[in-house]
């Protein structure tokens, strides 16, 4: 990663993970999910977080070690927990299990905390975010009955599906 130079013009100071860790209040994860930030949280950077510190993390699951997490909140070292993502979300969010056991015991730790706040990750269900995927749909059905190509096309190995006509 290399530091943004509009962002050091702002007044950014870029730090180590470490050092951010050691003197943030708030930690707020906003990263895509790759091998290099998987578990991005873990045990050691948990230990690296200044006590009472809260972590936040609405990007991807998997970028927080959930059996570290619960570890360090046994231990009473973070503040608070938020996320509106978990890293075996996609057999709990999603669906109402409010008359089922959740076979999940990480998750149900979690839940247990008094600090610990998990809602199911809503971020495409804004007002604009369903807009804006409506008027996408719609373009792509239409170019796509008309024959037309547009940026949204997939492609793989040189292979174009323009319309269902095609043979």
């Amino acid at each position: 990663m290399t530091d943004n130079p509009e962002c050091i013009e702002l007044g950014v100071r870029y730090v180590p993970l470490k050092e951010l860790l050691n003197s943030a209040d708030i930690v707020s994860l906003h990263a895509p999910l790759t091998p290099e930030t998987q578990h991005l949280i873990n045990a050691e950077n948990l230990s690296y977080m200044k006590s009472g510190a809260m972590l936040i993390n609405t990007s991807r699951g998997a970028l927080v070690d959930t059996r570290a997490l619960i570890r360090a909140l046994k231990k009473g070292r973070l503040g608070a927990i938020s996320f509106d993502v978990y890293e075996e979300e996609s057999h709990i969010f999603y669906e109402d299990l409010s008359d089922e056991i959740i076979p999940d015991d990480m998750i149900t730790r979690l839940l247990t905390f008094p600090n610990v706040l998990v809602t199911g990750h809503q971020a495409f269900f804004t007002e604009e975010a369903m807009a804006i995927i409506a008027k996408t749909t719609i373009q792509n059905i239409s170019d796509f009955a008309a024959g037309h190509e547009n940026e949204n096309i997939l492609r793989s190995k040189n292979i174009v599906i323009t319309s269902c006509n095609d043979k």
